[in-house]
């Protein structure tokens, strides 16, 4: 597949995805709070900072960082999809933060000057990029010397019982072949090593990888944690629309059977991803 056919492809598929990452937007914010606070850490972002998220999505991490770096300090929100974006400004508004601005782009082709953020970050977007290491060559362009890049990625799917309680159980009903290593999907850089030699490769330096382990834990009953993995994981709407009304239902009865009980409608499963991260040469 060629990269303007596979990029195309995942933007389709992510227009598609938008309204149920709204529909679901603060639950996900609370969610990766923990993962949000580990890259701020690693990114060293501060106060007065001007910082790019890139693939910010509906909205996180550049909402947080807005708050963090203040109002002596700048955040620039992008993504590929329009209505994510829209989504991000609408959230920033509610909030009323004045400093943060929003931009429509793909990784790939960012439309910022040279030298232009103290930091640049990526939660859980540059595993669907259709070319990486352009993006990460861009992402290092535009932030300044001695600027740095925080990536976070999901780490192996067995670590992460949020994912592979689903996908265990839709197995059992829809062929699951392995999917191609190199292709967009949530686990393309769980091999660790990957992900840092593609930053290396496009140039940053000091590059590091960590795991980091933390709870996924959010105020939602075991229904809604179904109804937040079938709406917004495109995989999964894609297996389930190969099923009928009545096979449905079953994978949601043994999905909430298999995840049991959450005390008091509190969501708290464990999960591991890894943070990867390098500076622009000075």
């Amino acid at each position: 597949m060629t990269s303007a056919i596979q990029d195309n492809k995942t933007l389709q598929v992510w227009r598609v995805t938008a309204p149920f990452w709204k529909k679901h937007s603060n639950t996900i914010r609370t969610m990766f709070a923990p993962l949000t606070e580990a890259l701020i850490e690693d990114a060293s972002i501060g106060e007065g900072q001007t910082v790019l998220d890139v693939a910010g999505g509906a909205g996180e991490p550049s909402l947080t960082i807005a708050e963090r770096v203040g109002p002596a300090g700048a955040v620039t929100c992008t993504d590929a999809v329009a209505e994510m974006v829209a989504t991000a400004e609408s959230e920033a508004q509610r909030r009323g933060l004045t400093n943060i601005s929003f931009q429509q782009c793909v990784a790939d082709s960012l439309p910022f000057e040279s030298n232009s953020f103290d930091a640049v970050v990526c939660r859980l977007g540059v595993m669907f990029f259709p070319d990486p290491l352009a993006a990460l060559r861009e992402m290092l362009r535009v932030a300044k010397p001695g600027g740095s890049l925080a990536l976070a990625v999901w780490d192996r799917d067995e670590l992460n019982p949020f994912t592979q309680i689903v996908s265990k159980v839709i197995s059992r009903y829809v062929d699951s072949p392995p999917a191609d290593a190199d292709a967009p999907n949530a686990f393309r850089f769980a091999e660790s090593g990957k992900l840092a030699g593609i930053l290396k490769a496009a140039g940053a330096d000091e590059v590091h990888e960590r795991a980091f382990r933390f709870q996924l834990e959010a105020p939602i009953s075991p229904s809604g944690y179904w109804e937040l993995r079938s709406e917004t994981s495109d995989t999964l709407r894609e297996k389930l629309a190969k099923l009928s009304a009545e096979q449905v239902q079953q994978v949601k009865q043994d999905v909430l059977e298999a995840v049991g009980e959450f005390p008091n409608n509190q969501m708290s499963i464990p999960a591991q991803m890894m943070i990867v991260t390098g500076k622009k040469l000075a």
